[in-house]
């Protein structure tokens, strides 16, 4: 789970990290009295959104502006104008796409003299299960870009989680960034708190870019963005108050709520498959025979006729696809609950795209009797082969 900057800037002032003081916007007739609330004389205008590259961003509306999603203003007025202008409209990003998303919110902060950009995060680093701080010298800019051409100015170092954090990680990280006298002990003061938010909140990945010098030479972390790992939010009431619906693809949230494993891809053929190594095999072979998987859905080993009906829905509010392969390999997750599950989405939905059905496992003949049964348009196949090229044959004409 992904959180808007503003709200990943309050777990680090909770933490007593530095950052600098700013104020949130939903509202354009919230702009004036917002930015007026800051010293000045510079003021920073960002729009909030789930997606990196907003200052190079453009808006859709030629009511926003020619500028992208971070502005600066010289007065309180123009704070405002600014965050009124771009309330509202719709942001485009390299990651966003073309679409864009909508700017619901704007976050109006105070600005700051750079003296030096930094970058630091910190990471789960799955090979050696342990966590990851990745730093550089090369600060404001995108780390995939400075990890091709300059790779020999980022560094990582893990934490040992025996010993766990002490003072000669952010005594290593601070040299290598080239600070001095009172931002090495800044520097070590950074780390352990971060280290201790990571571990506390149930982070997957926090980043700050840029960590910057300011003009009295003190460390100030500039951006923040943060991911929490979505297994651990039971534990983490506070982190799911954090969660914008709006920001998520809304295919994914409703999976979400029936604790379906789905991901939105770019093909044209949809997948219900029980088991992620399955899935993952389902898309591989679709690709094989040259067509292009339009998610992953895994139904999971317990799913029920609900689930499944649900999970139909789902992949057919997608307009991209063209047709649906289920594959499904019975263990735990019966072959008849799955055929019930096909069976009454079909009816329920009125689907109009081609449907082919592999089944093999637990009482895998009672579930092809259902669909047999059910006098619906099935294409029936034998084994996974037969059904990518059945579904893909189906698609292409």
């Amino acid at each position: 789970m992904n959180i808007h900057e503003y709200q990943a800037k309050q777990l680090l002032k909770e933490y007593g990290l530095p950052v600098l003081d700013g104020r949130t916007v939903f509202r354009a007739e919230d702009a004036k009295t917002a930015s007026g609330e800051l010293d000045g004389p510079i003021w920073v205008v960002k729009a909030q959104i789930h997606a990196g590259g907003r200052g190079k961003g453009l808006f859709l509306e030629e009511s926003a502006g020619s500028k992208g999603g971070v502005r600066i203003a010289k007065s309180a007025s123009d704070a405002a104008s600014e965050a009124q202008k771009m309330l509202g409209r719709t942001l485009t990003t390299h990651q966003t796409g073309a679409v864009g998303k909508k700017v619901s919110c704007i976050y109006i902060e105070d600005g700051s003299e750079i003296l030096q950009e930094l970058y630091l995060a910190l990471l789960v680093d799955r090979n050696a299960s342990r966590i990851s701080f990745v730093y550089s010298t090369e600060g404001g800019m995108d780390i995939e870009e400075v990890a091709a051409q300059t790779p020999e100015k980022i560094r990582s170092i893990t934490v040992d989680p025996a010993s766990g954090i002490s003072s000669f990680h952010g005594r290593q990280i601070a040299f290598f960034l080239g600070l001095e006298g009172k931002q090495v002990k800044q520097c070590v003061t950074l780390i352990n708190s971060l280290f201790r938010l990571f571990n506390e909140k149930d982070c997957e990945m926090l980043e700050i870019n840029p960590l910057i010098v300011d003009s009295g030479n003190d460390l100030v972390c500039l951006d923040c963005k943060m991911g929490f790992d979505s297994n651990a939010l039971y534990r983490q009431p506070g982190i799911l108050t954090l969660r914008d619906e709006s920001e998520e693809d809304p295919k994914e949230l409703a999976a979400s709520k029936f604790d379906l494993n789905y991901i939105a891809l770019d093909g044209e053929i949809g997948c219900m498959v029980n088991g992620a190594g399955l899935a993952m095999a389902t898309m591989d072979i679709i690709k094989y025979y040259g067509s292009e998987p339009a998610n992953f859905l895994d139904v999971g080993g317990g799913a029920t006729k609900e689930k499944v009906t649900e999970a139909f829905k789902i992949i057919t509010s997608d307009p991209n696809v063209k047709g649906i392969l289920v594959n499904i390999f019975g263990g735990i997750m019966r072959c008849d609950v799955i055929a019930e599950g096909v069976v009454s989405a079909v009816k329920e939905i009125d689907l109009s795209v081609p449907l082919v059905v592999r089944l093999e496992g637990t009482n895998v003949e009672l579930g092809k009797k259902i669909i047999n049964d059910s006098q619906l348009n099935v294409i029936a196949a034998d084994d996974l082969a037969d059904a990518a090229k059945k579904i893909v044959s189906a698609v292409k004409g």
